[in-house]
């Protein structure tokens, strides 16, 4: 299968031996908790894939960082999932190191990253009901250099092999208004544990823990203020992060989807014109991410460009559902009976749609968007 061959020689350029090494283990065990695969990821050099040259990173571009997820995913679907929420948390970074043109923390942090191959795990405020993805998950009060925070934030992919916490948070100001801003807290950090929160067993190895802060100190220089655009939009921060988020969680699945596609290209299941439609129908999915990646390549990352991540974000969605469906009929009862692997691989693929935002919160904002107005995310 031409793009899954691409995606794994992209995956061996980047981070050889990886994929080698998850093949020896059984995908069942890849995707329970306590998988071996995280660790894997960080010893063959994985923190630093999208981290530029420049940071001391391996500089991936967007559409090679699609293509080496693609084939993690279809490896270990988990790992693909739980990674992507390390890759957008540090293109945030870099992306404000890239504004600031500065030798600050960001960049000492970032060159930390790659060099003692931490892993940053993202505590936005995705999952909770009712709440908007950059709704703050943690309290903030100011104390003598820095602050006290505390909070949860439940789930949290990377709970488990994190070295650094993101956390969006609201500080407050003297006059009774508050500023939104990342937080960076060290694992180690007193008042931070984590408690088990996942009870599926689809993608339970990307480690989707409960994250707590109880009174934990950030000192200032581990605060990156944000702040809403003058018509509402997210400001570029944001929307940088939250476009990588969009793309590689889409890439994540794709991959999933590609797993059951090659399965039935291998095994010669349907007729020709079966087998063409499925390829078809999923590289739909490909080719609507690898849009994403060169619209971040090309500078058009901003407020327009969010949007149009998400409009690619909802169409993969649906040729990934599509392409899954007809896989898994194709392959036939017999090998759905013979394997767990394909019923894994079926369900997790569904986890796309559990991402923010969801499709019906993106509606209001997009018609907006669509009649001339900025992309305003709740």
């Amino acid at each position: 299968m031409r793009s899954m061959n691409t995606a794994r020689r992209a995956c061996e350029e980047f981070l050889p031996g990886l994929l080698g090494e998850l093949e020896k283990v059984p995908l069942a065990e890849l995707e329970q908790p306590g998988s071996p695969a995280v660790e894997l990821f960080r010893t063959h050099g994985g923190p630093g894939l999208v981290i530029p040259g420049t940071y001391s990173g391996s500089g991936a571009t967007p559409l090679q960082a699609v293509a080496v997820t693609r084939a993690l995913a279809a490896a270990a679907p988990s790992l693909a999932v739980a990674t992507t929420m390390h890759h957008f948390s540090v293109a945030t970074l870099f992306s404000l190191a890239d504004s600031l043109q500065s030798g600050g923390v960001e960049w000492a942090l970032l060159e930390g990253i790659v060099e003692q191959r931490l892993l940053v795990a993202s505590g936005f405020a995705e999952g909770r009901p009712g709440r908007g993805i950059l709704s703050p998950t943690v309290e903030a009060r100011p104390t003598e250099k820095g602050y006290r925070v505390s909070g949860s934030k439940k789930p949290c992919s990377l709970a488990r092999s994190m070295d650094l916490l993101t956390a969006s948070a609201a500080l407050p100001n003297a006059d009774g208004t508050s500023d939104m801003a990342v937080l960076l807290v060290p694992r180690q950090a007193e008042g931070l544990t984590v408690r088990p929160f996942w009870s599926s067993w689809a993608l339970a190895g990307a480690e989707s823990d409960e994250v707590r802060l109880k009174d934990v100190f950030v000192d200032e220089q581990q605060v990156m203020r944000t702040e809403l655009g003058d018509a509402g939009e997210l400001d570029e921060l944001q929307t940088v992060g939250l476009i990588w988020f969009e793309l590689l969680i889409t890439a994540s699945y794709t991959g999933v989807a590609g797993a059951l596609v090659e399965r039935v290209l291998d095994a010669g299941r349907g007729t020709n014109t079966e087998r063409a439609e499925l390829l078809a129908r999923y590289e739909t999915a490909t080719l609507l991410t690898e849009g994403t990646a060169r619209m971040i390549m090309a500078g058009a990352a901003g407020n327009e460009g969010l949007g149009r991540a998400l409009v690619a974000r909802y169409g993969a969605q649906d040729a990934i559902r599509d392409a899954v469906g007809r896989a898994v009929e194709l392959l036939g009862g017999m090998a759905f009976i013979g394997s767990g692997d394909i019923a894994y691989l079926a369900a997790a693929s569904h986890g796309l749609s559990f991402h923010p935002p969801s499709r019906s919160s993106f509606a209001e904002p997009f018609l907006d968007h669509v009649d001339g107005h900025p992309l305003r995310l709740a």
